[in-house]
């Protein structure tokens, strides 16, 4: 491994203990990769593509510590919040469903008594009005 490897790796662990303790220099000091690589001032493409055993490390060190990862709890919370979600539109959709029939079966009785009327009228060949507003 390079010399600027080493360094970068050292760099990255020494990051990782500072954040751990509560003590970051260059970060807002979440638990999170984009922390982790503001702290030991490198790119977070970096960490996650020719340090994933550090970034593994990282996120098993911070669950060891009984802690959970910002972006793992910001996940559980979304995750929590679309199950409430979904359980709300399943309870509408149920709803319309019952709805839906519940015209179906108004249209049904309506289309009855049309046929009704339409034989009634035809014979008696008479329109009987139907007395509107006086």
């Amino acid at each position: 491994m390079s010399e600027d490897r080493t360094a970068e790796r050292a760099n990255i662990r020494a990051a990782m203990d500072r954040l751990l303790a509560g003590t970051p220099l260059r970060s807002d000091g979440a638990l999170t990769v984009l922390s982790l690589a503001a702290e030991a001032d490198i790119k977070r493409h970096v960490l996650t593509h020719r340090h994933t055993d550090l970034k593994d490390e990282f996120y098993a060190r911070v669950r060891s510590q009984g802690q959970v990862p910002d972006s793992e709890r910001k996940l559980r919370q979304e995750l929590k919040e679309t199950k409430e979600r979904l359980t709300e539109v399943l309870e509408e959709n149920k709803q319309l469903k019952n709805e839906a029939e519940v015209f179906t079966r108004i249209i049904n009785v309506l289309e009855l008594e049309n046929d009704q009327l339409k034989g009634q009228q035809g014979r008696t060949n008479t329109v009987i009005p139907i007395a509107g507003p006086r």
